[in-house]
């Protein structure tokens, strides 16, 4: 679990390449539509002449109505799009993870009603490190692998002496104080018997 953590922790944030994750169909979708809606209520309001459209402070000034419409469309059109673009990425997030898309997607949609933000928030705590390099051969491995399905290399360190789990950049054992440079020291058979 700690070299878990640790490859979580190595992971970088960044909002323009995670952006990228969104399917690019959905993103354009959400263009077209947003685009149709603000059309839509921009004709309407031309149609009506500002007479059922708009607030009441603009429509008195019939030159600012169509900007105000095009605002609360935006307003609008903001928060929807951030929802959706969401539920994109962790469709897509979840994929490149080797985490089942759907079930997460599922997820967060059905905890979205009651719950808001909390199906994001159970998702982004819970999701599995991407997959990396392995360092022997540059195979493609999960995080929780112990060893490369192709050239058999340890992915989980260990201690030669306690046998727990440390990392690749660990100079000694967080547990037991081995030098991880060195070799374990050996007991005797004849330590073993006395003791």
């Amino acid at each position: 679990m700690r070299l878990i953590r640790f490859r979580r922790k190595r992971e970088r944030f960044h909002l323009w390449k995670e952006f990228k994750v969104v399917p690019s169909w959905l993103k354009g979708t959400m263009i077209v539509l947003y685009a149709i809606a603000l059309a839509t209520v921009l004709i309407a309001n031309a149609v009506t002449h500002g007479a059922l459209l708009g607030p009441r402070d603009v429509a008195q000034h019939q030159h600012l109505l169509p900007f105000a419409l095009a605002g609360i469309v935006t307003a609008v059109a903001i928060p929807i799009s951030i929802v959706v673009f969401l539920i994109g990425y962790v469709y897509r997030d979840a994929e490149r993870r080797g985490m089942s898309p759907g079930a997460w997607t599922f997820l967060v949609i059905a905890l979205m009603p009651a719950y808001l933000a909390l199906g994001f928030i159970v998702y982004f705590v819970m999701r599995e490190p991407l997959p990396f390099d392995c360092p022997q051969c540059g195979t493609k491995v999960g995080a929780r692998f112990n060893y490369c399905p192709n050239c058999k290399w340890n992915l989980h360190p260990s201690c030669p002496q306690c046998r727990r789990e440390v990392l690749d950049t660990d100079k000694f054992c967080s547990f037991c104080g081995q030098n991880l440079a060195s070799p374990a020291p050996t007991v005797a058979p004849a330590a073993l018997s006395q003791g």
